[in-house]
């Protein structure tokens, strides 16, 4: 019998994630890790998923110590736990930020790691010794590092444009190109299910994103699209907008330096490896998934 047992499941991608193997008649198990007494206990399940972590704090008001503590000694544990069992998948939920930061031309698997960030730095901790330790014969690892994940329940930043846009508020950073990976929610379901289900797809670290890249602007265009409206898209001067940011970092305004960075950075992510080991192409279109969240935002 295929059970399954998560990590993290109260949150944006635990909620979509269990609905979705819901679906598909697995039996689900969640594991509160603040009411369960070490050492854990994950016997007689197939396979583990570790989604609980601690995110990436744009209002960098939690310490270093606290990534550490949550992404890399907590992983840890549970990985000692699953080694000890007999569970047979770990599949360990990582970032694109354990890799690097920023992206000159497209990310993949092999490129040597260079975080700069605690929360980067934290991952990529729990990722090596994840891969350090001898694995029995019959279990597998894998290490899932998703881009920026969308769909029903997400809060950052596509959801702040989103509410931007929907007022009839310009877009002033069309001067700013760029183009990045997304990853709807319904593709990292589905390459999870995939994992889980299957015994021929390799243990090791994969990149996980959307087939096409898209710009900011396109992202504009489809957010106007949704709301049957014409998108408004001005061209200011880079140099003006990059002081305001810096304004927004004095008098903690929604645009920042951060922001600013986020919405008109360029981070390609190559997701060549996982679909060659799936043998079998992603259930939707990149613009396919990024309306579906924003039509799931549309009924808030």
């Amino acid at each position: 019998m295929n059970t399954v047992l998560i990590t993290g499941a109260s949150g944006f991608v635990g909620q979509n994630l269990i609905k979705y193997l819901n679906s598909q008649d697995l039996i689900l198990k969640s594991f509160p890790l603040r009411e369960v007494p070490q050492p854990y206990n994950v016997q007689d399940v197939n396979s583990l998923i570790h989604l609980a972590g601690k995110a990436h704090d744009l209002n960098k008001v939690s310490s270093p110590e606290q990534y550490y503590e949550v992404n890399f000694e907590l992983t840890k544990t549970l990985y000692d736990a699953f080694l000890r069992s007999n569970s047979k998948k770990f599949i360990f939920i990582s970032s694109v930020k354990a890799a690097v930061d920023q992206v000159n031309s497209v990310l993949k698997e092999n490129d040597i790691p260079n975080p700069k960030t605690h929360y980067g730095k934290s991952k990529l901790m729990a990722e090596e010794y994840i891969q350090s330790q001898p694995l029995l014969q019959g279990k597998s690892y894998y290490i899932l590092r998703p881009c920026m994940i969308h769909g029903p329940g997400n809060k950052g930043n596509l959801n702040l444009l989103y509410k931007l846009i929907s007022k009839g508020i310009p877009y002033p950073l069309a001067a700013f190109e760029n183009k990045r990976s997304f990853l709807s929610i319904e593709n990292l379901c589905f390459i999870i299910k995939e994992i889980i289900e299957r015994d021929d797809i390799p243990s090791g670290v994969y990149n996980i994103a959307d087939d096409v890249p898209l710009s900011t602007n396109e992202v504009i265009d489809f957010i106007a699209e949704s709301r049957g409206k014409e998108a408004r898209i001005f061209s200011l001067n880079k140099s003006f907008v990059s002081s305001l940011a810096r304004l927004g970092d004095l008098l903690k305004l929604p645009l920042n330096t951060e922001r600013l960075q986020k919405l008109t950075e360029s981070y390609i992510v190559s997701n060549d490896k996982i679909k060659k080991a799936l043998g079998k192409p992603l259930p939707i279109s990149s613009k396919e998934g990024l309306m579906n969240t924003l039509e799931s935002f549309s009924k808030k």
